[in-house]
């Protein structure tokens, strides 16, 4: 029997073997590769010296990675066809692939076959809110990288802006996450933008009596308006009309003002509930930005592969070839799918 035939001969028989479970570690990389927070860090800090904005760009990125599949790295693969996580609706205006690809070149360079890319995505997101605000925190990695990807599985997993509290709710507690860190991981949204279809919902045609959301402050929707002023308008707005460039409580205090952008912002005061948890965070800034950073780290903690589970991709965009594919002849036109 030959290499190539053994090989696919093999492949059922190694994927029915047992698997290493492992959990989440501060410092998993202390041996295999040092300087691997550093690499990210200094990677991520270039970037917002750039472009403040990519900070809550790389936050974003790592929601949504974590809320499909869980924090496996599958939003970052490429797909030949169109189908992949982050060719879906809700991730057309992901921002910040481009620091996550050049963190992994320094760290293949440095530590090759070592650092997930899901690992490179809870970093660069822990580094974009210490630069941007107060809330600096360990991680812990050990992540792998999955190898499916898959553009429906955004549409159903990810929250929408136009969600309801409810709505809201149950998309975290499908993540075993509690109110409390949906309201909390909410003040994220105290940094970036958002194109004018995130909220003309509000904006046109809300109800039979009211051409606009009348829970928005009359001056605030008057500059909404001149900003969308059709429900086709692409401009950006800044989801905090406050401090819109530091990662901090002012979120809430716009909620309580009748400046939340998006339905899913004001949402928060629907209820006793979740209006207290708003109000603790106007007052209480220090304990919200404890809240985040714990929260932060139970969000990415969501379904993670470990141990032999999934793999270490050597790039980000596409999975791995396998030894099959090492060894099967190259075509003349190759192009990589990395959803399936």
């Amino acid at each position: 029997m030959d290499v190539k035939s053994s090989l696919l001969f093999l492949l059922p028989i190694l994927l029915l073997l047992p698997s290493s479970h492992a959990t989440l570690t501060v410092g998993f990389y202390s041996t295999s590769c040092p300087p691997v927070e550093i690499i990210v860090r200094s990677i991520v800090a270039a970037a917002v010296i750039e472009n403040p904005g990519i900070a809550a760009g790389l936050i974003r990125l790592h929601f949504h990675d974590c809320f499909v599949r869980g924090c496996d790295a599958s939003v970052l693969l490429r797909s030949a066809n169109g189908t992949a996580e982050r060719d879906a609706i809700p991730n057309a205006s992901l921002r910040g692939f481009e620091v996550i690809d050049s963190a992994k070149a320094q760290l293949e360079a440095a530590c090759p076959n070592t650092v997930s890319c899901a690992d490179i995505l809870a970093f660069a997101a822990r580094d974009s809110a210490a630069f941007v605000g107060d809330t600096d925190y360990v991680i812990p990695a050990g992540r792998r990288d999955g190898s499916i990807s898959i553009d429906t599985e955004a549409l159903s997993n990810l929250p929408s802006p136009t969600s309801t509290l409810a709505e809201l709710i149950n998309a975290f507690a499908a993540k075993n996450l509690t109110e409390l860190d949906m309201v909390t991981l909410s003040g994220a949204h105290s940094i970036g933008v958002a194109g004018c279809g995130s909220f003309s919902n509000r904006l046109f045609n809300f109800s039979s009596t009211s051409q606009v959301d009348p829970t928005l402050d009359p001056d605030y929707a008057a500059f909404l308006l001149s900003r969308c002023p059709n429900d086709t308008a692409t401009a950006k707005v800044n989801l905090d009309s406050i401090t819109p460039d530091v990662l901090d409580n002012n979120y809430y205090l716009g909620l309580t003002r009748n400046l939340g952008l998006l339905t899913s912002d004001q949402a928060l005061l629907t209820t006793t509930t979740s209006t207290a948890m708003v109000m603790e965070n106007v007052y209480n800034p220090s304990r919200w930005a404890r809240l985040f950073t714990q929260s932060m780290v139970k969000m990415g903690a969501i379904q993670v592969l470990t141990g032999t589970q999934g793999e270490i991709r050597r790039n980000c965009n596409v999975v791995n070839p396998t030894a099959v594919d090492l060894l099967l002849p190259k075509p003349t036109e190759t192009s990589q799918v990395a959803s399936s």
